[in-house]
């Protein structure tokens, strides 16, 4: 192969993809992959064997972060490529470990090619992107971002900590506070990732090279009111907490269109009424609220909105409020020179691409804080992601995997 001519094999990137979604998989199609679960574990040592079979050098960090490395000699910045390889319950066999299998493809397809490079090459899989103990684990600690009290107080929905979760897998959670890489040691950051939206499909578009990736805000917002009995209340005489959460919803519209952009999202995705009988108004009404944009000032505005919309509510309606904040991540601007080589591989595979901005938070918002980045989206069908019936065309995949070869040619050159 001729360095003019560099593409995928792809028959070993298939069967790559089809043993990695082999590993956690259960009867009902979905995988169950969450960190530093058991299943996991063995997703890692598939992927530690298949560094090994490339004869490319190993490396795990101090947050368990599994790189692949060619040409390394810790004195010249590298060029990184990578996702994740964690899961969601019920997950499809894409998200993220597309961007993890294309990555070391991408290597060995540059290893055998022969060609001229000026930068090393790593391809890494982060820990704990999807959340099972706050998500973004792995690159926030590459990044400096965990401490002490982090690693302290993650734990998972069932009271596992981060730390305990662990050390069941030979790992101690304290060598995440020295997983920290020094900015000057990467020259750029590239993900691949299936875009878990339905623009591109609908487009018909095989490519998205990414401008944006949106920040968020989580909140988990708390309505009191008196609980009481449903037949001998009068309407006008309850502290009705549903009630409350009922009319906060229905601002959601109106306050996204007064103080939002384009770009602006807002979803109430977990609701809980207490007591939770059928004859008792509810006392209390538990619920989340997730608010996503790609400009910061814009979600602050935002934050500020739906304060003073609840704070309303809850006078109009004798109801007392208060929120938690579950996550706060900023927005960030792909870095120009990235997006340009995403372009220059896109034009010269001759590909059918568009700019689009990520509504969904990456590893690579994350690095964006230490090193350029940048991403490359294939289509996601119907755009379904995060469920079993998560698919991308083999065409797509092979386009994705052939244009994130070509950009890091293009930076590592």
């Amino acid at each position: 192969m001729s360095s003019g001519e560099l593409r995928v094999n792809a028959g070993r990137l298939r069967a790559d993809i089809d043993a990695l979604a082999q590993i956690g998989r259960q009867e009902n199609h979905g995988i169950y992959r969450m960190a530093f679960s058991d299943a996991d574990m063995a997703g890692r040592d598939w992927l530690r064997q298949r560094i090994a079979d490339s004869e490319l050098e190993f490396y795990q960090d101090g947050a368990a972060n599994l790189h692949a490395r060619l040409n390394w000699d810790g004195n010249v910045p590298s060029v990184i490529a990578g996702s994740h390889m964690d899961t969601v319950p019920g997950a499809g066999h894409l998200d993220g470990a597309l961007g993890v299998v294309c990555a070391l493809e991408a290597l060995r397809v540059l290893k055998e090619s022969g060609v001229a490079l000026q930068r090393p090459l790593e391809a890494v899989s982060f820990s704990d992107e999807e959340g099972r103990f706050g998500g973004l684990f792995g690159s926030q600690s590459v990044a400096g971002l965990v401490t002490p009290e982090y690693l302290h107080a993650a734990c998972d929905l069932d009271g596992i900590s981060l730390t305990e979760a662990m050390a069941q897998q030979g790992l101690d959670a304290r060598d995440a506070l020295h997983a920290q890489r020094n900015p000057d040691s990467i020259h750029a950051y590239v993900e691949l990732h299936i875009e878990q939206g339905p623009v591109l499909d609908r487009k018909g578009l095989s490519i998205g090279v990414v401008d944006a990736i949106t920040g968020l805000f989580k909140w988990e917002i708390r309505l009191s009111g008196a609980a009481n009995h449903a037949g001998t209340t009068p309407m006008d005489m309850r502290a009705d907490a549903f009630q409350g959460l009922a009319e906060f919803a229905g601002q959601i519209d109106r306050v996204l269109a007064e103080y939002g952009s384009p770009h602006s999202t807002a979803t109430i995705g977990r609701v809980e009424l207490k007591p939770g009988a059928a004859n008792v108004i509810p006392g209390e009404a538990v619920f989340s609220l997730d608010v996503r944009d790609t400009d910061s000032q814009t979600l602050e505005i935002l934050a500020d909105a739906f304060r003073r919309t609840l704070s309303a509510i809850a006078r109009r309606r004798d109801l007392m409020f208060e929120f938690s904040v579950l996550s706060d991540i900023a927005p960030v601007q792909c870095d120009t020179s990235v997006v340009s080589a995403v372009d220059a591989a896109v034009n010269t595979l001759q590909l059918p691409a568009t700019h689009l901005n990520s509504g969904a938070a990456h590893d690579a918002q994350i690095i964006a804080g230490i090193a350029p980045t940048g991403m490359i989206f294939v289509p996601s069908k119907e755009g379904r992601s995060h469920s079993a019936a998560e698919w991308t065309a083999w065409d797509d995949i092979e386009a994705g995997a052939n244009t994130l070869i070509y950009t890091l040619r293009q930076l590592a050159a």
